[in-house]
């Protein structure tokens, strides 16, 4: 099962108009991501109707922020995409006849669902301005190398 990468490029899409880009296009957006415009638009509707985004339509239009990125946790824009399921691992079957089957899977779907309680709960506590200045030092690192290397190579 291929993972569902939503909620790291409405994250991704966010920084990057904080940081970069105040208002950006579905085709702007889409090139970013490497995606079509019209799954940009569907995946930036939910942040618009939580209030995290913005849109106009038209000549000059576009996405832009709302809010400052400390008023927006993981959880939020985890819930805004439409919560998708956490793990890609489950029961192989809806209603097994096979009892060790059902321990297994009764086992399997307690232990999930209280380490997505645990993730979801995590993702309450972690705001995207966090992963913004995770980005900043990222950054800031990556320059001060690129210095030193500069400076070794003579």
């Amino acid at each position: 099962m291929p993972r569902d990468s939503r909620m790291s490029r409405m994250l991704h899409v966010l920084i990057h108009m904080d940081r970069h880009v105040k208002r950006a296009t579905s085709e702007d957006i889409s090139k970013m991501l490497g995606t079509n415009p019209v799954v940009v638009r569907r995946m930036m509707a939910g942040l618009r109707d939580k209030g995290y985004v913005t849109s106009e339509k038209g000549h000059g239009g576009g996405w832009e922020l709302t809010c400052a990125l400390e008023d927006i946790t993981l959880l939020e824009v985890y819930k805004a995409i439409g919560e998708p399921p956490l793990f890609s691992i489950g029961p192989h079957a809806d209603h097994p006849d096979c009892l060790v089957e059902q321990a297994v899977d009764a086992r399997m779907e307690k232990t999930l669902g209280e380490a997505e309680a645990l993730l979801v709960a995590r993702f309450g506590t972690i705001t995207v301005a966090e992963l913004a200045e995770d980005f900043e030092l990222r950054l800031e690192s990556r320059q001060a190398q690129a210095g030193a290397d500069g400076v070794c190579a003579d």
